[in-house]
């Protein structure tokens, strides 16, 4: 694919087509909205989408600036390869991202947004050798979440086709002593998966932080309420609340847009 000619004195919203610009705007708010609600970490993880009407590229955040600072115009446009096909920004990017995100848009083409985290509550559940307990509802969502061992900074090639495994067909997986990941086939539903995953990890951290024995539920239970909340069974997760958000991060600062 060839590299696209980037214009500084054109605004991106110029040299981009409308359905890229819709999906930067999303983007944009994403980062802010996971910075609103203490899921980002200085310049570090990623959000990535893929870019509409073209084949094998994605978007990424450029490596240097915080998530409260993300906007439309920011993104750079990558390949599968790696390949930076269009970057409007002085930054690069961070290499770890790219072999986290090329790889899970490569194999699940069902997969639209890639969310990756280290939270507090994320990175502490990671190291619990339990894993994610089903304390609660918004945790039995997730009560067949996939688990990838940890390998070290994300920086190998090789370890692309074990996160790919491991992954399978799950919307979230713990990274095991790093954080979480989730994805869907949109950027509202991977935001909203991140969102009640980070909820039950902060549950699990502050139920265990209680020193007293946990009730959990019968497992058909549990299994039957993890059955409820898959694709098809109900209305797809975050399209409902995405217009919300968006008029919140407008109330608060719309400079996502730009």
């Amino acid at each position: 694919m060839a590299v696209q000619s980037v214009s500084k004195r054109t605004p991106v919203r110029e040299q981009v087509s409308d359905a890229e610009w819709a999906k930067r705007v999303d983007l944009a708010a994403c980062y802010r909205l996971l910075d609103l609600y203490g899921m980002s970490e200085m310049s570090a993880n990623h959000v990535s989408t893929r870019v509409p009407d073209e084949e094998n590229t994605f978007l990424i955040n450029p490596h240097g600036l915080l998530y409260e600072q993300m906007h439309a115009s920011c993104f750079i446009k990558l390949d599968l390869g790696g390949k930076v096909v269009f970057n409007p920004t002085e930054y690069d990017i961070n290499k770890a991202g790219y072999v986290v995100h090329s790889c899970i848009h490569a194999a699940r083409h069902d997969v639209d947004c890639v969310i990756h985290t280290h939270t507090i509550a994320g990175m502490a559940v990671s190291a619990m050798e339990c894993g994610l307990l089903p304390i609660a509802q918004t945790s039995m969502r997730f009560a067949q979440i996939a688990y990838h061992d940890y390998e070290g900074v994300a920086l190998k090639l090789e370890e692309q086709k074990r996160l790919v495994r491991d992954l399978g067909q799950h919307e979230g997986m713990v990274l095991r002593n790093h954080g979480l990941l989730t994805v869907g086939a949109s950027i509202a539903e991977a935001f909203n998966s991140m969102f009640r995953l980070e909820r039950a990890c902060q549950v699990q951290v502050a139920a265990l932080s209680c020193n007293t024995k946990l009730k959990l539920p019968p497992q058909d239970i549990v299994d039957e309420s993890w059955r409820l909340y898959q694709p098809g069974v109900r209305r797809r997760f975050g399209i409902l609340e995405w217009p919300a958000l968006l008029k919140k991060l407008d109330r608060i600062d719309p400079s996502y847009r730009d």
